[in-house]
């Protein structure tokens, strides 16, 4: 027993001394609590919905009021033609339309059955079966308090027609594919450039590196260029395996997609360099890599979990995650078939995050170059 206490004590010094080793085990679990305890919710709220209101009667705002005040849904602007429905839509701004016919109150009070479309933005299939839902329950609801207001509906009734854009059949395959190109994408790119770095200074040919006439941009540009190519084909396979396996559609523009997948990667192998500079061993680059790459694309990308529904302060910490810019190209382009006016806001956030990143990897460089 004395053996043991002796061992344990040399040990628990050991772990005091290991500053790192500690944070990671006192650190980690509490963050992984918060994290899936606050981003891992399942509830959809807060869907942004549009109107399009050709009635503009007091019946079609008690409509919408009771779609407001449910707290599903969040109005987010009308929309009087098909042109500003189609952009709303594609720009991501509005995940839902509701559309109240002209003769809205005419035909209640007549007692004759009335009609209301909502249009759904399908690139998520799970968001928009749950609001398919929402809205039936929500126009059924209003269809009794008008009954119980004694207006002639008894005899009428309120129908609701969804309308399911990009993915009509709600196939999740075409919600999982895009986001699991993202996830595979991110994971190999930072982790096969996080581990390049730290490859040199494990070998000792870090020295004969820095007394090499060459500096630090590039250097980093020399180590991410091959595998920026490599990620970038990687890509491209898994995009054309799964139009092939999964009949995903390929309806927008090649070049734009291309463009998107490499500012997307770029950033992604900044980050691999950025850990690379910090990390001393290929085993901890490793670990950092998974740990900033894997969860955040998994969590908060709004790959799975759906953005709108976390709370302020992870809502704002997503901002810093490049994936999720990228999932609103990819789908735009892959399912939409959108103009680049509809997601540029994302590539020029996609092109802001590698910059910052890589040059802050440049002047970790330069600080151990000199």
């Amino acid at each position: 027993m004395r053996q043991t206490l002796v061992v344990a004590s040399k040990e628990l010094r050991q772990i005091l001394r290991d500053r790192r080793s500690l944070m990671i085990l006192l650190f980690i679990p509490a963050f992984f609590l918060l994290l899936f305890g606050y981003a891992l919710n399942f509830d959809i709220r807060h869907v942004t919905l549009g109107v399009q209101d050709q009635d503009r009667s007091a019946r079609s705002r008690e409509l919408l009021s009771s779609f407001i005040n449910s707290g599903y849904f969040d109005l987010v602007g009308y929309v009087d033609s098909p042109a500003e429905l189609d952009r709303l839509v594609d720009e991501g701004r509005a995940r839902a339309i509701l559309s109240v016919p002209a003769g809205f109150e005419r035909d209640l009070a007549l007692r004759l059955p009335v009609t209301v479309q909502v249009i759904i933005d399908g690139d998520n299939a799970n968001t928009a079966a749950t609001v398919v839902g929402y809205t039936r329950r929500l126009v059924a609801e209003y269809g009794q308090m008008v009954s119980v207001l004694g207006s002639g509906f008894q005899r009428a009734g309120i129908s609701v027609e969804p309308r399911i854009w990009y993915n009509p059949q709600l196939r999740s395959t075409l919600f999982l594919v895009p986001g699991l190109i993202a996830y595979i994408s991110m994971i190999t790119a930072v982790v096969s450039t996080a581990l390049s770095v730290v490859r040199e200074k494990e070998r000792g040919t870090m020295e004969q590196v820095r007394m090499a006439p060459i500096g630090p941009l590039p250097y980093i540009l020399g180590k991410t260029l091959p595998y920026l190519v490599i990620s970038f084909a990687s890509a491209i396979m898994v995009i054309l395996a799964a139009m092939a396996l999964f009949d995903l559609p390929m309806r927008g523009s090649w070049p734009l997609l291309c463009a998107a997948i490499a500012l997307f990667l770029i950033g992604a192998q900044a980050q691999g360099l950025l850990i690379s500079t910090i990390a001393d061993s290929q085993q901890v680059a490793f670990q950092v890599a998974l740990l900033s790459s894997l969860l955040p694309t998994m969590i908060l990308s709004g790959f799975i979990f759906p953005i709108s529904s976390m709370p302020v302060v992870v809502q704002a910490i997503t901002h810093i995650v490049p994936a999720r810019y990228f999932l609103v190209a990819l789908r735009a382009i892959v399912l939409k078939g959108a103009e680049v006016a509809a997601f540029w806001q994302d590539l020029m956030a996609l092109a802001i995050f590698a910059t910052v990143v890589m040059g802050l990897a440049a002047l970790r460089l330069r600080r151990e170059w000199s």
